[in-house]
C-alpha cells in the first residue's frame, strides 16, 4: 500500500502539520514547532503555505488508517 499525504484527524487547525508528520513518519510537535520558525523567520509566508496546503491536501478518511 502507498503512502498519500493527507490531512490528519489528530489537528490543532487543519490537520495539516499533523498529516505532514505522519506521511514522514515524524513527530507531529516537531513538524509545528519547524512550521512555526519557518514562518517566523520568512516575514510569514507560512501563513499562505499552510492556507494551500489546507485546501489542496484531501481529509483523511476514518476507514484510512
Amino acid at each position: 500500500m502507498t503512502k498519500k499525504l493527507t490531512r490528519s484527524n489528530d489537528r490543532v487547525l487543519a490537520g495539516v502539520c499533523a498529516g505532514i508528520a505522519d506521511y514522514l513518519d515524524f513527530d507531529p510537535t516537531m513538524v509545528r514547532i519547524a512550521y512555526a520558525f519557518l514562518t517566523l523567520f520568512t516575514c510569514f509566508s507560512g501563513i499562505i503555505f499552510y492556507i494551500v496546503l489546507m485546501i489542496v491536501m484531501p481529509e483523511r478518511n476514518l476507514l484510512d488508517r
